[in-house]
């Protein structure tokens, strides 16, 4: 892979990173609202809670291909 290639794998890796974070910080301002609910759906509280866990794990995936390799 070249310099070229590389950059622009980067660059994809930094715009996907952007939308999981702002999907993440989306995700926890609705489940905010959905605690202060009187009328909360634990089920759809639940599935939220859970998305915004994988969506760090994924955050944390990417954040670390931006990590140059030492070895290289």
């Amino acid at each position: 892979m070249d310099f070229e290639d590389d950059e622009l794998e980067q660059a994809t890796i930094r715009e996907r990173l952007e939308e999981l974070r702002i999907e993440h910080r989306d995700l926890d301002v609705v489940i905010d609202r959905l605690v202060h609910d009187p009328h909360l759906d634990q089920i759809r509280l639940s599935r939220m809670k859970k998305r915004k866990l994988l969506l760090k794990d994924m955050i944390t995936k990417y954040e670390s291909k931006l990590i140059p390799d030492l070895n290289a």
